[in-house]
């Protein structure tokens, strides 16, 4: 049986490149030569333990590469074409995606409906950081990449850009807003930078990383706070002449920066959630307004699908927002340990690395 060489989770503090069985293809399957990938803040919480998966799992969701092999059903595509697929690969027929909660469908989840059930590469089956990955629900899923795009102008997509842009659209931000972004990590990054595409006319950034800040103001952020040199709700109140920000974004998952979020809203403000949470948060009466302050707190899980692959694409090729800047460090696929033990401790102002295959 064909092998090929893949990032598998162990236990909890170990993720090695073993060798595994090239995925069989099925009907509506579509074998991917993955030719670059990326490293993931979720694949650090897998790498830690602070996320379940089964042991022997490949790992990853965000693939770049070329069709390898096509399933007897799978129409609209040909083997060697250039494609993307999304972090999310949702069915196109489950309850949730005749709801229009693409990203929310539990087909092939291991215990039933579970709320990440569209996130599965991975997760749920094999993923993206292996020399091959079986991309089911092909029709649904693969988006060719446009001509004169590189494999690293387009690595955002499937999960950074998405689930970044999904905190600004979510948020409802309109023309003239003034939004604050908690945590300039690539996702809140990205945040800021669909915010701004969608009309936000003033952007605060919160961080401390003096990286993070400077590739914040290159992607067109008005104000940057250093969270370590003043308090950045009383910094934001400031900036807003006290009226608070019509849309924060809370791009971390932790108390302090979705209590932040809270509180720097204007009444009927909306509060945009894109942090994973690993423990259980707590809304203070103020800040809540005893719950009559007309606010909204919303959730979003990154969109995927062939539609949206292709919209984010769209932006791309069409220069408005250009992201091969957060690609900080480059590692082949062989030194993928390497790259684990830089990303997972942040070391030499590392954003997102590229993994070549």
């Amino acid at each position: 049986m064909p092998k090929m060489k893949a990032a598998v989770f162990v236990e909890p503090g170990r993720i090695v490149l073993e060798s595994k069985p090239i995925p069989d293809v099925g009907p509506l399957d579509a074998l991917l030569r993955v030719t670059t990938t990326t490293i993931c803040g979720t694949d650090v919480h897998i790498l830690r333990g602070e996320y379940p998966v089964i042991k022997g799992l490949t790992i990853g969701h965000e693939p770049v590469g070329v069709i390898e092999k096509l399933g007897s059903a799978v129409a609209g595509f040909q083997e060697g074409q250039r494609v993307i697929a999304g972090a999310i690969t949702p069915s196109g027929y489950s309850n949730a995606c005749l709801c229009g909660q693409y990203s929310q469908d539990g087909a092939g989840t291991r215990h039933g409906f579970k709320p990440m059930g569209g996130w599965r590469f991975g997760n749920t089956i094999d993923g993206c950081q292996a020399e091959f990955v079986l991309v089911p629900d092909a029709m649904a899923n693969l988006a060719p990449v446009p001509d004169g795009l590189t494999d690293e102008q387009v690595l955002m997509c499937p999960d950074i850009m998405s689930t970044g842009f999904s905190g600004a659209e979510s948020g409802g931000v309109r023309i003239g807003d003034t939004v604050a972004v908690f945590a300039q990590g690539p996702i809140g990054l990205c945040a800021a930078a669909g915010a701004r595409l969608m009309g936000a006319t003033t952007i605060i950034a919160v961080d401390t990383v003096p990286e993070r800040l400077t590739m914040a103001r290159a992607l067109g952020v008005d104000h940057v706070v250093d969270f370590q040199q003043e308090d950045p709700v009383q910094a934001i109140l400031g900036l807003t002449d006290g009226r608070g920000v019509d849309v924060a974004i809370e791009a971390l998952g932790t108390q302090a920066t979705f209590e932040g979020a809270l509180r720097v809203l204007r009444p009927g403000g909306t509060l945009s959630s894109l942090g994973v949470y690993s423990t259980d948060l707590r809304i203070p009466l103020d800040a809540f307004a005893a719950g009559l302050g007309d606010n909204k707190i919303v959730t979003s899980l990154c969109p995927g699908g062939k539609e949206r692959m292709r919209r984010l694409m769209s932006v791309i090729a069409s220069g408005r927002i250009d992201l091969k800047s957060l690609v900080t460090h480059r590692f082949t696929l062989d030194r993928i340990e390497e790259a684990y033990e830089l990303f997972a401790n942040q070391r030499d102002g590392v954003l997102k690395v590229a993994i070549s295959v």
